[in-house]
């Protein structure tokens, strides 16, 4: 008899499920959040120098750069192209005691709690005119009074929550049916997180169970989220890569959140270079020997909230990008594009990108017999192309 073939337990991923996943610009008052904004997103939000111009979250759509989605739509010419695309809101500047209301602080960490990621911006330049809310620059400082803050708030929220059923957890005794067992480990499991954090530690550095990311998913906490950090750097240090703030911020993201991605750019620079179009843009970018830092924050934040896109593609009719999240099976992505095709689904045909590219063309791919034909519980990988065979038409309405 053969032996048993063991099962590989999935990882549950921390954060909200789904596919229109948003990311928040986070930092202190004046430190350029909104100028990153309305250049990153062509919008009109506005940028006056005083504490909390901004108060009500700003949202905009950002096309997610992708040479592959440029190359199949040079190829297969379609009359709609349609990129992927992050969610980005700009949300005003927190301050020292946020998480006891000082500012507007309640209101807006709440809006960080409505995100899934953030892009912390932090003032990495000295400028007279643009007055810091703690006095001198010190970006060290400010990076530990935002850590400190989103951690305070996810401590009063997890110690809230333990004061609130400790007694009817402790009514259950040792005893109990497995719904009991269930409110109890998920109780411990609080317990455990709100110490951790109580450490000085974020969410998303701890190594949790799947059953504890369960239980951390249901509590939205803030620093459960994953964090970009983004050094707003004078448009002089930005075009010479020289700045001497960066080496203090970097060493104070390897002490407090070792591993997290530290990306330099400059509002003045991308404020000037999106001002201009085309050719203009282009010399601007030669004269200064910079190119912008957008495409990679783009890109960065987009993959740091696990997401991929796949592709859908016509000759002469559409090529488009669908969100996902990594490790997603087909059924799940299938749902992206719609649920009917999803809940009939039968089987995908799947050309891999770089294997079509190098092919030239579909009916030499499939020659080559490299047209994959894939069920619907198999994992859809970054780039695939795919179409989706489904029973759609006589599926129950």
């Amino acid at each position: 008899m053969p032996p048993k073939k063991q099962v590989v337990e999935e990882k549950v991923q921390l954060g909200r499920p789904g596919n229109n996943l948003k990311i928040g610009v986070v930092g202190l008052p004046n430190v350029g959040k909104s100028t990153f904004f309305n250049a990153i997103t062509s919008s009109a939000v506005a940028a006056e120098n005083y504490p909390f111009c901004t108060i009500d979250p700003e949202e905009s759509r950002v096309a997610v750069p992708d040479e592959r989605f440029d190359w199949l739509c040079d190829h297969y010419k379609p009359s709609s192209k349609v990129p992927a695309f992050l969610t980005i809101i700009d949300i005003a500047g927190l301050v020292k005691g946020a998480s006891e209301g000082a500012g507007l602080g309640n209101a807006f960490l709440s809006h960080v709690s409505a995100v899934d990621g953030i892009f912390h911006v932090v003032r990495a330049f000295n400028d007279p005119d643009v007055v810091h809310v703690e006095g001198e620059v010190d970006p060290a400082r400010d990076l530990e009074i935002i850590h400190n803050e989103l951690r305070q708030k996810d401590i009063a929220f997890l110690t809230k929550y333990i004061k609130a059923n400790e007694s009817n957890i402790a009514r259950l005794g040792n005893g109990g049916n497995a719904e009991d067992k269930k409110k109890k480990e998920e109780f411990a499991t609080i317990m455990k997180v709100r110490d951790w954090v109580e450490s000085g530690k974020d969410v998303r550095k701890g190594e949790w169970t799947n059953k504890e990311i369960d239980a951390i998913n249901s509590q939205y906490l803030l620093t459960a989220k994953p964090v970009i950090y983004l050094a707003n750097v004078s448009e002089k240090d930005y075009v010479r890569r020289k700045n001497k703030f960066l080496p203090k911020i970097k060493a104070w993201i390897d002490e407090n959140n070792p591993g997290d991605l530290l990306i330099p750019f400059s509002g003045v620079f991308e404020t000037n270079l999106q001002a201009l179009e085309g050719d203009q843009q282009k010399a601007y970018m030669e004269e200064n020997k910079a190119v912008s830092a957008f495409p990679k924050i783009i890109t960065t934040g987009y993959h740091s909230l696990n997401l991929m896109h796949f592709f859908t593609a016509g000759h002469g009719t559409e090529v488009r990008a669908w969100t996902c999240r990594n490790g997603a099976k087909m059924t799940e992505a299938a749902r992206s594009i719609h649920n009917e095709i999803a809940d009939s689904l039968i089987q995908v045909d799947v050309m891999k990108f770089e294997e079509l590219k190098a092919a030239g063309s579909e009916p030499e791919l499939k020659g080559q017999g490299k047209l994959y034909i894939r069920g619907k519980d198999s994992h859809i990988e970054d780039g695939d192309i795919v179409y989706f065979r489904s029973g759609m038409g006589r599926a129950k309405k």
